[in-house]
């Protein structure tokens, strides 16, 4: 083969390799700590394989508030990559390139972290750093390599012992006064990506005032090689195990409101981890409060692969076949399943005719939230003096069904961006706002009773929260969404809905029947690779260059463009500038528009709702009528806006 640089040249001159991509292999061979990196390069460009380098190359993976999140396995997989293997049939080597998951960028990453952590410690004392993951190829690699930077660079490290999920990290960091924390995970992701999620010393992923330091911090490193601190200087790691489960089981009783309901027996349950990290604490957990719980052989296995699965996503019906079939055989009630690092909850719940139905994320977040609100009052944590006080917390793309749940309770709502770590900022403000003297010096040493009583009387009481893509929290000693909590809580809505004489669908259905229908649509164009990736954006810039006027038939009544105009939440605080806008049409119906900061696609949200009365079932066929026909005239609308 020619010599590289030059083949390198040839391919950009000829408009075969993207200039960006001709740079960022420079920037990389020049920063990379391995051979496999030029090697890699080479095989690729000596196939002429110049879709796979510019997918690989295009960008550099830059570090934002959600950390990175890319391919670690490409699409082409060199030789040298392959190497002797590795474990459940993966490469060696994860995916060499500036815009994957690899050790180059996981090492930019981590050592930025730990810039920012170290800035924000008195001087003299050793940082302290929490790392967890899930089941993903790679994933114990990047835990333990991000571990012993952590320590060669004069921090102590926590490395879980095996696979734990993301909120257990985030109580972790909680529990153990940590000063961030990393848990690498692609969430639901394909198999062939992995990530790498940042959080801050309260538990939550970075927002400002920190974020900013950090994506600075890890954004100006250019290179995988480090200099390790003097070896008394450096820091120590510590191994985490079933001492810190127990601690976050035990925390996670208090999330029921009512235990007394599963006393006796409650239903049978069919769970599974879709390969991932949930039933290492979910199914222990609710054998504990008494349910039944049956797994899913095939899938109680840890593997990255996801084999029995097109997709990991509990959100999913597909994802979920295997349990539902042991479900019917079994004759169980209720199917749970969580995605691979537990921090989204899928359900399936038998309704009064024997039939299995697939829950929407919002409409298990609807349960929960009017269950919470109704038991609140049942169990005395609210009265009519504090009402107001309380409040849920979920997105803008989340259903109003929760809105006007709260509304009947007297409760308050507030609105945030995608993203849990949005809800988890109003936490820390609700916190922080319970003066220092009535914290006892240590507000987490509190338990839940204690910190409910002084956020009522001091501040805002955080009753439930989430978002649309199965993410939910009842409490504030995690600072995620929670798929372990999730199950807890679901649990009792379930044993509640068993002790009334009920089904959860036909319990579902009730509540559609006093607070009216709401449907919601969730769709997506996927678009890949470096083509993609602009196409994504100029179709969501286009909206606000050309917003829309009229729709399927129906004039725009509000538009609210997210990243050009100031706005406001309830409480007043404004929101950062995000790529989403809101429409909403005259005849009721809504719809939003963001890119997907995990996913090379760009979502649609789309909300229906018809007012209570007259026969259920043809007021659902209506809005659902009336959401396919938006969904067409949205599709026809964005294809026009890409031609």
């Amino acid at each position: 083969m020619s010599d590289l640089p030059a083949l390198l040249d040839q391919a950009t001159a000829a408009g075969d390799l993207l200039e960006s991509s001709r740079a960022n292999i420079d920037l990389l061979l020049a920063g990379a700590a391995s051979p496999v990196a030029e090697a890699a390069v080479r095989e690729l460009a000596g196939a002429g394989e110049w879709q796979e380098l510019n997918d690989r190359f295009y960008k550099t993976l830059a570090f934002g508030t959600g950390g990175l999140r890319g391919r670690t396995i490409g699409r082409v997989v060199t030789e040298v990559e392959k190497g002797a293997g590795g474990p459940n049939e993966r490469p060696e080597h994860p995916c060499v390139g500036t815009a994957t998951m690899n050790f180059f960028n996981v090492s930019r990453a981590v050592r930025g972290l730990i810039a920012g952590a170290k800035g924000a410690v008195p001087e003299g004392r050793k940082p302290k750093l929490v790392f967890a993951h899930d089941t993903r190829h790679f994933s114990r690699d990047f835990a333990e390599f991000c571990a012993k930077v952590c320590a060669d660079l004069g921090c102590d490290a926590y490395l879980f012992e095996d696979a734990r999920s993301t909120p257990q990290l985030s109580f972790a960091i909680r529990e153990l006064r940590a000063d961030a924390g990393v848990v690498l995970t692609a969430s639901h992701n394909p198999p062939h990506d992995n990530g790498f999620k940042a959080y801050f010393n309260d538990g939550a992923q970075i927002v400002e005032p920190h974020a900013s330091a950090i994506i600075s911090q890890v954004n100006a490193i250019d290179s995988e090689v480090y200099e390790p601190v003097p070896e008394g200087e450096r820091g120590s790691v510590t191994i985490l195990g079933e001492e810190m489960d127990r601690r976050y089981m035990d925390r996670l009783k208090s999330l029921l409101m009512q235990p007394s309901l599963l006393e006796g027996g409650s239903a049978k349950v069919v769970f599974t981890n879709i390969h991932g990290t949930g039933g290492h604490i979910t199914v222990p957990m609710l054998r504990e409060l008494g349910f039944e719980v049956l797994t899913v052989p095939e899938q109680d296995v840890r593997d990255g692969r996801f084999p029995t699965v097109a997709s990991p996503n509990p959100e999913n019906a597909a994802a979920l076949e295997m349990a539902v079939a042991l479900a019917e055989k079994e004759g169980a009630q209720i199917v749970i399943g969580t995605d691979p690092d537990s921090d989204r909850m899928g359900v399936v719940a038998r309704d009064s005719k024997g039939e299995m139905r697939l829950l929407t994320g919002n409409q298990i977040g609807s349960l929960m939230a009017w269950y919470r609100g109704m038991a609140a009052f049942e169990v005395g944590w609210l009265n009519d003096t504090t009402r107001a006080r309380a409040l849920f917390v979920k997105t803008f793309v989340t259903t109003e069904l929760q809105t006007a749940i709260a509304a009947k309770f007297g409760l308050g709502v507030v609105n945030t961006l995608t993203g849990f770590k949005y809800i988890a900022a109003k936490l820390k403000k609700y916190e922080d706002a319970i003066p220092e003297d009535k914290k006892g010096g240590d507000y987490r040493s509190l338990d839940e009773d204690t910190t409910r009583k002084l956020r009522l009387e001091y501040s805002r009481f955080f009753l439930f929260g989430g978002e649309e893509s199965y993410g939910y929290l009842g409490c504030d000693f995690v600072r995620d969404k929670d798929a372990n909590g999730a199950a807890v809580m679901f649990a009792e809505v379930a044993a509640y809905a068993k002790s009334v004489g009920t089904t959860l669908p036909d319990l579902l259905d009730s509540i559609y029947d006093e607070f009216g229908y709401h449907e919601e649509r969730g769709k997506a164009m996927v678009m890949e690779g470096a083509d993609g990736a602009a196409k994504i954006q100029a179709l969501a810039k286009s909206y606000s260059v050309n917003p829309p006027t009229e729709l399927d038939g129906a004039a725009v009544e509000r538009m609210r463009d997210f990243s050009t105009q100031d706005l406001f939440d309830e409480e007043g605080d404004q929101l950062p500038k995000e790529g989403m806008i809101f429409v909403d049409l005259a005849d009721g119906r809504s719809f939003a528009v963001r890119p997907s900061g995990t996913e090379p696609k760009i979502k649609f949200y789309l909300f229906g709702k018809a007012a209570p009365g007259g026969s259920l079932a043809e007021r659902k066929a209506e809005v659902g009528a009336a959401l396919d026909s938006l969904w067409t005239a949205i599709e026809a609308d964005a294809q026009s806006r890409m031609a």
